[in-house]
């Protein structure tokens, strides 16, 4: 149980450190005096919102389909 709680803990902190650092990048600069190496986002925050719209999506559907089967 020590080791599920683990991962769980592990995966919210991964995933909330990640936000934060991209959180503070600011957009990209497109100035020529711009440095060569520019942070950039690690996560793509638009898609992984659209991926977790449709795995909801998903998951209700298949709860429904369950439920109208019984």
């Amino acid at each position: 149980m020590q080791t599920i709680f683990g991962f769980i803990i592990g995966v919210a902190v991964t995933i909330g450190v990640a936000y934060v650092h991209d959180a503070s990048i600011t957009a990209p600069s497109t100035e020529a005096s711009a440095p060569p190496a520019q942070q950039r986002q690690m996560v793509n925050w638009d898609v992984v919102g659209q991926n977790w719209r449709e795995l909801k999506t998903n998951v209700t559907n298949g709860w429904h389909r369950i439920q109208s089967i019984g």
